[in-house]
């Protein structure tokens, strides 16, 4: 029975089997296969790729360095009008923007002032008053009466001197004595007469204390007018009210006379000379305004920044050219910004401020070179913020890694990066 079985399998078991199939084959090589191709995933994942950058080329072209500020415009000649004597202002009937003309807009009318009630005691003073100076009067008078007496004695006496025709009774200092009396007794009578009034004048003032009487606007108003034309720039006393001599009522000027006034740091100011040109942005319209420096004040103001800390300002003035029509509609205190021109150079190496870095007391940049990032030591000169003079380091025609990423280091592999990516 077995050699049966074994004539039907086609030979004795020890006899060698056959060889395997190409399927057998390739079924038996797909796990190394799969070994074999994840070690060349990892290694290529493992292999370092080139940095992808953008770049920049150093060129040679013109350069101006600004210092920018935000600044705002205000009206050159601005007039505060102030009451000019104490009384009752009447209301303002005049708003902020308003025209008004020189000499002719009245802008507010001052009644006279009411006098003031008196309390109790400063009554009973008056009326102290009042009675001193009637009795000073009681006494001029009778001072005046004995003078006037004396008076008409010393003219009798030289009366009867004048009378006596005889030469020799009188001598001549006895005639002049009683000349010079009667003369001296006429003055005093006029000069106690005098003084008689003048206590007169004193009791009318002191009866007037005590009086209040009716005010009467017939002819007593005051009407301040505007002392240059233009427009009202602000009411600082817009209702009816006592004022006092001196007292601000409203601010008027010329809108259209206007200058820029920019706080610029002490540190950038010390660059700024007058006649350097200004652009004047972002006030509203679609091209900046030319301007010029008029002035540099002497003196630094200190100022907190919005982030708390102390910086020294100087105000800077500056003058529009040439305003287009549009810039009319620039009123008082508007924002707009102000860069000053305080270098120029029409030939100069320049690179992009990005592609610029600190490293310790030295400046570098990244050039691209053969496919690699090659550090290079510059020596750095002006900038505008986006470009920025070369000095030394690179010439014309460079490309510099802009903005390079960390990674990045002498020697490193990189791409630049293409427009469509």
């Amino acid at each position: 029975m077995s050699d049966t079985t074994t004539s039907q399998s086609g030979g004795a078991p020890w006899e060698s089997r056959r060889e395997p199939t190409g399927r057998h084959l390739i079924r038996r090589s797909l796990p190394w296969i799969g070994v074999a191709g994840l070690f060349s995933v990892i290694g290529w994942g493992l292999w370092p790729k080139p940095v992808i950058v953008e770049t920049g080329e150093v060129a040679r072209g013109a350069l101006t360095v600004h210092v920018s500020e935000e600044g705002k415009t205000r009206v050159r000649n601005r007039y505060v009008v102030a009451a000019p004597v104490a009384g009752t202002m009447r209301r303002v009937m005049l708003k902020p923007g308003d025209v008004v003309e020189a000499g002719v807009t009245v802008l507010t009318v001052i009644e006279p002032a009411v006098a003031p009630l008196l309390d109790p005691r400063a009554r009973v003073q008056a009326e102290a008053v009042v009675s001193m100076h009637e009795a000073s009067r009681s006494r001029a008078a009778e001072s005046l009466e004995a003078a006037r007496a004396m008076s008409r004695l010393a003219e009798a006496e030289r009366e009867r001197m004048r009378s006596v025709k005889r030469d020799g009774s009188l001598s001549e200092s006895d005639r002049d004595r009683m000349e010079a009396e009667a003369s001296a007794k006429a003055a005093e009578v006029r000069s106690m007469e005098f003084a008689l009034k003048v206590i007169d004048f004193e009791l009318a003032q002191a009866r007037a204390a005590l009086e209040r009487p009716p005010v009467s606007t017939a002819g007593n108003l005051i009407e301040v007018k505007s002392p240059v034309s233009g427009k009202v720039l602000g009411v600082m006393q817009e209702s009816e009210t006592v004022v006092s001599p001196g007292t601000r009522i409203l601010e008027v000027g010329d809108p259209q006379d206007i200058e820029i006034e920019a706080e610029i740091l002490s540190r950038d100011a010390v660059t700024i000379r007058p006649g350097d040109a200004v652009d004047v942005e972002q006030w509203g319209g679609d091209s900046s305004l030319k301007a010029r420096v008029r002035r540099v004040e002497p003196a630094a103001f200190t100022k907190i920044s919005a982030l708390g800390v102390e910086e020294q300002r100087v105000i800077v003035l500056c003058d529009l050219l040439d305003p287009p029509e549009s810039a009319k509609a620039l009123g008082d205190r508007y924002r707009v910004e102000a860069r000053v021109a305080i270098w120029h150079g029409d030939d100069v190496l320049v690179a992009p401020a990005g592609a610029l870095f600190r490293e310790g007391n030295l400046w570098k940049t990244f050039i691209q070179q053969k496919g690699e990032a090659k550090a290079v030591v510059v020596d750095a000169g002006r900038s505008d913020g986006r470009r920025t003079e070369i000095l030394s380091g690179l010439k014309a025609g460079d490309r510099v890694l802009l903005h390079p990423p960390d990674t990045v280091r002498d020697g490193t592999s990189v791409k630049e990066r293409s427009t469509e990516e």
